[in-house]
C-alpha cells in the first residue's frame, strides 16, 4: 500500500470515478432544501417564484405569476407556475431546466434573488427523483411562437435530455391555461413532485404571502388543492430600480479569484489591471497599491508569482480606497415596504425604514426594516418576524440568522414595548431586509444570513430608530386613552353640576350651565390636541 491507497487501486484507478454536480445533489438534495415533503413543495414553488420576480423585474415588467397545485394521489402534487416575464429563447428552455449550475447572473456583482443558477434545475431534479417523471416548460417571447419542451436531466452527464420538442399555437388548448391565465408573452413550468401540501407559518401559501409583502408591485395568484382561490393583490404600479452590474472591489477579492483574474486579464501592467478589473481604483489610487506593495506598477500581471499577488491584497487593506458603488443594490424602499405591510396585515401603525448603503469584505450591502403594530395583528404574546434576503422570505433557520440576532440585541422596553427576555410582546411584525450583491447566506439552502457583525449593527440602527417612532406612538396612544376616559368621568359630572351650581347661585340655566361645563371639558381634554 502506498499513501494508503492499494496497490491494485492506484494502477487502474480502482473504483475511483468523476462525479457530476447533479448526481451529487440527487443523493444530498436536503443541502437544497429538498428534506420532507413538507418543506420541498415550499422550495420548489420559492425558486420558480424567484426566477419568475427576477425576469419581469430585468425587464421592467410588472410580474404577474400564478401557482396552482393540484393533488394527483397521495402525497403527491402536480405543480404549475405561470409567469408574464419576458419568455426564453428556445436554444435557453432545456439548460435552465436541465443543467445544474447553469445561469446567467453567478459571474455578475448585481443584487438578484437568484444567483447560483441552481434552484429550478434542482427542483426539476427532485420531481424526477421522486416521481420519475420530467418537467414540461411553455415558454414564448412576444411575437414569437410558444415553444413546448419536456426535459429531464442526465443526472451522470448534468445535461439536459429532451424528451419532446414542439412550437404549439398559443391559441390552442395546449398553451398553458384557461383565458383567465393566458399572457401574451411568459414561460410556464409543469411538474409532479412528492409534496405535502400544509397550512401554517410553515407552507406555500404564508411563502407567497410573505412574498406579496415585500413584492407589492406584483400580483401573485395561489390555487390551493382544495380548489380555493387566492389573489395577493398589486397595490402599486413602481418597480424598484433596475441594479447595475459592478466590478468587484479589491477590499473583497480573494486570492485565489485575482490570480484567476490574472489569468484571463489582457491588462498589460499591473497598474492597469488593478484600474480594469476593479472597481473604485483609479491611476492614482493603484500606484499607491503598489508602492505599499513593493511591486512595480508597470510589470506585466502575467509575471507576478502568488507572493506578490498576495503582498498586493494586503496593501490594498492598508491604501484608502473609496467604498463601491451602492446602485448595483435594489431595496424595495420605505414608501413600498409600508405599502406591502399595510395590504397584507392591514395594521394600526407602520414604520419603515430604509439605511444607507455601506459595506462588508468589500460587498455593498443595505439593510431595511418595518415595524407593523395592531390593527388586524393579533396579540398572540410575542412579535412575529418577517426576514427577506433580497426581496426573497425566508421561512427556517430563524434562530440562526442575524436578523434575530439583531432584534434580541435591542432594548424594546425603551420604546415602551413590553419585553420577555430579549423578544419584544405584543401584536407587533418585524420585517427585517438586507438587500446585496452577495448575501452570506449559512448553507446552500438559503435560509438564514450569517451573524456579520457590521450586518447586524446595521440591522440593529435601523430596528432602533423604527423602534423610537413606534415607542412615541404608543407612548401618544397612552396618554390619549388617559386623556379620554378623564373626559368621560368629568363630562358626566356635568349633568349632575348643572343643577346644583344653578341652585347654589339661585339663578341660571342648569342646561346652560351643563353645556358650558361639558365645552370646557371638550376643550381642555381634547385627545387630538396631544
Amino acid at each position: 500500500m502506498a499513501n494508503g491507497v492499494e496497490e491494485g487501486m492506484e494502477a487502474s484507478g480502482g473504483d475511483h470515478r468523476e462525479i457530476s454536480v447533479a448526481e451529487f445533489f440527487e443523493k444530498n438534495k436536503h443541502l437544497l432544501g429538498f428534506e420532507n415533503a413538507q418543506k420541498s413543495i415550499i422550495t420548489v414553488v420559492k425558486e420558480a417564484v424567484d426566477n419568475s420576480l427576477d425576469a419581469c423585474e430585468e425587464d421592467e415588467i410588472l410580474p404577474e405569476i400564478h401557482v396552482l397545485i393540484d393533488e394527483y394521489s397521495e402525497g403527491k402534487c402536480r405543480i404549475e407556475i405561470r409567469d408574464n416575464a419576458i419568455g426564453l429563447d428556445r436554444e435557453t428552455i432545456p439548460k435552465v431546466f436541465g443543467k445544474l449550475l447553469y445561469g446567467s447572473k453567478f459571474h455578475k456583482l448585481q443584487q438578484s434573488r437568484g444567483q447560483q443558477g441552481i434552484g429550478i434545475s434542482a427542483s426539476a431534479m427532485y420531481a424526477q427523483l421522486t416521481t420519475g417523471e420530467p418537467v414540461t416548460v411553455y415558454s414564448k417571447q412576444e411575437g414569437e411562437p410558444c415553444h413546448r419542451f419536456v426535459v429531464r436531466i442526465d443526472t451522470e452527464k448534468n445535461e439536459p435530455e429532451i424528451l419532446e420538442d414542439e412550437v404549439v399555437d398559443p391559441e390552442s388548448d395546449e398553451f398553458p391555461g384557461e383565458k383567465d391565465y393566458y399572457f401574451d408573452h411568459g414561460t410556464s413550468i409543469e411538474m409532479n413532485i412528492e409534496a405535502k401540501y400544509t397550512r401554517g407559518h410553515h407552507s406555500v401559501y404564508n411563502y407567497l404571502k410573505h412574498t406579496a409583502i415585500m413584492n407589492p408591485y406584483a400580483r401573485i395568484v395561489l390555487r390551493e388543492p382544495d380548489g380555493n382561490k387566492v389573489e395577493f393583490p398589486r397595490v402599486s404600479k413602481e418597480l424598484p430600480e433596475k441594479p447595475k452590474e459592478i466590478k468587484p472591489h479589491l477590499h473583497g477579492v480573494e486570492l485565489g479569484v485575482v490570480l484567476r483574474m490574472i489569468d484571463n486579464s489582457n491588462a498589460r501592467t499591473v497598474s492597469s489591471f488593478l484600474q480594469e478589473e476593479f472597481t473604485r481604483v483609479g491611476r492614482t489610487s493603484a500606484q499607491e497599491v503598489c508602492d505599499e506593495a513593493g511591486v512595480d506598477d508597470g510589470r506585466r500581471p502575467n509575471t507576478l508569482d502568488k507572493d506578490e499577488v498576495e503582498e498586493i491584497l494586503d496593501a490594498a487593506q492598508r491604501v484608502k480606497l473609496q467604498s463601491p458603488p451602492t446602485d448595483c443594490l435594489s431595496p424595495i424602499g420605505e414608501d413600498l415596504m409600508e405599502k406591502g405591510l399595510t395590504k397584507e396585515l392591514n395594521p394600526e401603525f407602520t414604520e419603515t425604514i430604509t439605511r444607507k448603503p455601506t459595506v462588508y469584505k468589500g460587498n455593498p450591502f443595505q439593510v431595511e426594516v418595518g415595524l407593523a403594530w395592531g390593527g388586524d395583528i393579533e396579540d398572540e404574546g410575542s412579535f412575529e418576524e418577517l426576514r427577506y434576503a433580497n426581496k426573497v422570505p425566508l421561512l427556517y433557520k430563524k434562530s440562526a440568522c442575524v436578523t434575530t440576532k439583531a432584534i434580541e440585541n435591542v432594548s424594546w422596553n425603551r420604546y415602551n414595548i413590553s419585553q420577555t427576555g430579549n423578544r419584544p410582546q405584543g401584536p407587533l411584525y418585524i420585517s427585517i431586509h438586507i438587500a446585496s450583491v452577495w448575501v452570506p447566506f449559512t448553507s446552500e439552502g438559503k435560509e438564514a444570513v450569517a451573524n456579520y457583525d457590521p450586518i447586524r449593527k446595521e440591522m440593529k440602527l435601523a430596528l432602533q430608530e423604527a423602534g423610537r417612532k413606534l415607542g412615541k406612538y404608543l407612548k401618544r396612544k397612552e396618554r390619549k386613552e388617559i386623556q379620554e376616559k378623564k373626559k368621560r368621568k368629568l363630562t358626566s359630572y356635568a349633568k349632575e353640576m348643572g343643577p346644583a351650581i344653578t341652585e347654589l347661585a339661585g339663578e341660571g340655566d342648569p342646561e346652560e350651565i351643563e353645556a358650558q361645563i361639558q365645552k370646557l371639558v371638550e376643550a381642555d381634554y381634547n385627545p387630538e390636541q396631544l
